[in-house]
């Protein structure tokens, strides 16, 4: 287990830089241009019927409910205090005519109006009231029905910027997700080493999760939340300046506790993204060695260090929640302030008579409106740090330049490619997995076409690395690998490999049925050459004795089979691959002696014309290659025939005399892969 949890180049990211992260993002949001000019423009129609739902409020009751004060016989409101407030009615209408006749007391007339005072209409009957104010009510109905069809008019325009967020989401993060997905896959071997399986999947999912949350929400955040701000502040000042100006004075400390916010969220978010990314990694290597963890009883000491990592990830969204939850309660104080100084100066001045009753609800219904999107753009604040930090975390992914020259989704070119390996020349060739450390020194040697060579020397000599660099999963630090006399870095790797097989000393299947584990991609569909194929490989009795042969699926990783059951598989693969190079990493380590010699038989056979390294801990495979390379402290120790290095009672005899002891019965008559070379 790693003590650092396989976590050691994201602990800091140094100072954030939104505008520098947000200029990367762009290239992503740049193809649905057109549809985020559509989410502005349903936007800003939402925003005008916001704005426009407290104005006809306001009209309602300036005009219909509380209609402004008026000066006994005058046409005009009155400015200022103090005001008479009189109802006024038409005498032209004959049922108002008999009203005023029945309360002579209370109306004075003054030709073809009347007036009562406001205080006076209560005492009427209220039909008569109601009769008197059938305009006032036709008025309100008519407001009512504006504001119904304004927020229907709000329900369609927002159920259409929504679909068309939810788009432009979607779209961007499955963009986002694909090119992570063909950049991670085209990464050589080095990148998987420095970069644990869990933090990965974490970058592929939650991180790019989050972006889907910042093209949809912040969208809606930077324009409608800006247009509403602005459009509430012009209204205020319309309504009536002075009293806007006064509520403004809040402004300041809102502007002071938002960037304060800011700052602090910003790196909570950060240090939660690398938790998160600590605790799947965790997970992951939990998993993959649950089995070691048991039999070891590691259980508790793995439960312990995962609960010192989830607490550190506890710590972490504490924090973060600590922030949120100290800067929401101080932007509703801000904002009761501000409807509190409305009140003091609004209801003072409604009370004079230089301010309408309609104008005072429609300032506290825009001001509480303004603290609305303040407090919205706090939360989606919230989430765009979470998103930024992601991406953040993303781009360090998609920076890494350890990458293949060639797209590793290009179609595969085994079939049609006029190329064939005809030879293979390392000249001192030296390669190590870290800086200043070397796991090959000065390797020099040469395989030709239809020639096999084995690689043999003790664990930890180099042999797996070696042939790890043929494939190119690795390049050499110095010297020169020459494929047909050009170096291999020069070739495409996706060409290589079409004309390359390999077969590891434990093989990975996928999940899937076990005809696409081997046939997948090779365009064999005749069943004649198919049984060929898993005959010669040794897998055709595998196949009779699963219930639902090549269409049997398997589990992940095909745990549900043998070690041996797998590297038979995997063989197969291989052949169906019709390669020119085959390697062969102690390919036949899992499987029985019987099986073994089934193999070898085979690979005997389909390995005549074709060239052919192997690494072989067992001699009694090895003695069957033309030619040997013995490896020792990532050094060739001896290079020869068999029995040329037998004659040289040098390590390679040493370990043929340790071999026979040990593993009586070595066959007295053995084939060769490729011609063999005369002893010298």
């Amino acid at each position: 287990m790693r003590g650092d949890f396989g976590y050691f180049e994201e602990d800091s990211l140094g100072k954030p830089d939104t505008l520098k992260v947000a200029k990367r993002l762009y290239p992503f949001a740049k193809p649905y241009g057109r549809f985020f000019l559509l989410t502005i423009t349903l936007v800003l129609a939402l925003t005008l019927l916001d704005l426009a739902v407290p104005y006809v409020t306001k009209v309602a009751i300036d005009r219909y409910i509380v209609p402004r004060g008026m000066r006994p016989g005058g046409k005009n409101p009155v400015p200022s205090a103090p005001v008479s407030r009189r109802y006024r009615v038409d005498l032209k209408d004959p049922a108002c005519r008999t009203i005023v006749r029945r309360y002579p007391e209370d109306f004075v007339v003054k030709g073809d109006t009347a007036e009562i005072p406001y205080g006076r209409l209560r005492t009427l009957d209220p039909r008569d009231l109601k009769t008197l104010r059938k305009k006032d009510l036709k008025g309100v109905a008519t407001a009512a029905a504006i504001l119904l069809i304004l927020v229907a008019a709000g329900f369609a325009f927002n159920f259409f910027q929504i679909m068309v967020l939810e788009y432009i989401g979607q779209s961007i993060m499955h963009d986002l997700r694909m090119r992570l997905f063909r950049h991670i896959q085209g990464q050589k071997m080095a990148f998987f080493t420095k970069n644990p399986v869990g933090r990965l999947v974490t970058r592929v999912t939650n991180d790019v999760q989050n972006m889907h949350e910042l093209f949809t929400s912040m969208i809606v955040v930077i324009f409608k939340d800006l247009f509403l701000l602005i459009g509430i502040a012009a209204m205020l000042l319309v309504i009536d300046w002075q009293l806007a100006l006064i509520s403004f004075s809040v402004l300041p400390f809102v502007i002071m506790a938002s960037f304060a916010f800011a700052h602090q969220a910003r790196e909570a978010f950060r240090v939660l993204r690398i938790k998160l990314a600590e605790i799947n990694t965790y997970f992951s290597e939990t998993v993959s060695g649950i089995a070691v963890i048991q039999l070891f009883r590691y259980a508790r000491e793995n439960a312990r260090r995962f609960q010192a990592l989830n607490h550190e990830n506890y710590l972490a969204g504490m924090r973060q929640i600590r922030i949120f939850a100290l800067f929401m309660p101080v932007i509703e104080l801000l904002g009761a302030v501000a409807i509190a100084v409305i009140i003091y100066y609004g209801g003072g001045a409604a009370v004079s008579g230089r301010l309408t009753l309609g104008s005072l609800v429609a300032f506290l219904s825009y001001m509480r409106m303004f603290f609305n999107p303040i407090r919205d753009v706090a939360e989606k604040y919230n989430v765009m740090q979470n998103a930024m930090a992601s991406a953040e975390r993303l781009f360090l992914i998609l920076d890494a330049r350890d990458t293949l020259e060639t797209d590793p989704l290009s179609p595969p070119l085994f079939n049609f490619a006029p190329f064939c390996i005809r030879q293979i020349v390392f000249n001192n060739v030296s390669f190590g997995y870290g800086k200043g450390e070397r796991v090959l020194e000065g390797i020099s040697f040469s395989v030709g076409s239809g020639e096999s060579l084995a690689i043999v020397g003790p664990t930890g000599s180099g042999k797996t690395s070696l042939v790890s660099l043929i494939p190119r999963f690795y390049d050499p630090v110095s010297g020169e690998i020459l494929i047909n006399g050009m170096d291999s870095r020069k070739w495409p790797p996706s060409l290589l490999r079409s004309k390359m097989a390999l077969v590891t000393q434990d093989p990975f299947l996928f999940s899937g049925t076990l005809d696409d584990n081997i046939f997948r991609g090779t365009g064999i569909d005749k069943a004649d050459e198919r049984i060929r194929i898993l005959e010669q490989s040794g897998c055709l009795s595998l196949v009779h004795r699963l219930e639902k042969g090549l269409q049997t699926v398997l589990s992940e990783g095909g745990k549900s089979l043998s070690s041996g059951e797998r590297q038979l598989i995997s063989i197969a693969r291989a052949f169906a691959r019709r390669p020119d190079l085959v390697i062969l990493d102690e390919a036949t380590s899992y499987v029985d002696s019987r099986t073994e010699s089934l193999i070898q038989e085979a690979l005997f056979t389909l390995m005549a014309q074709k060239t052919c390294i192997l690494i072989a801990h067992r001699l009694s495979t090895a003695r069957r290659a033309r030619r040997i390379l013995l490896l020792n402290h990532g050094r060739i120790v001896e290079y020869g025939t068999h029995e040329a290095l037998l004659e040289k009672k040098g390590f390679y005899f040493q370990l043929y005399c340790l071999q026979d002891q040990t593993s009586p019965g070595f066959p007295e008559k053995q084939g060769s892969w490729g011609p063999r070379e005369k002893s010298p």
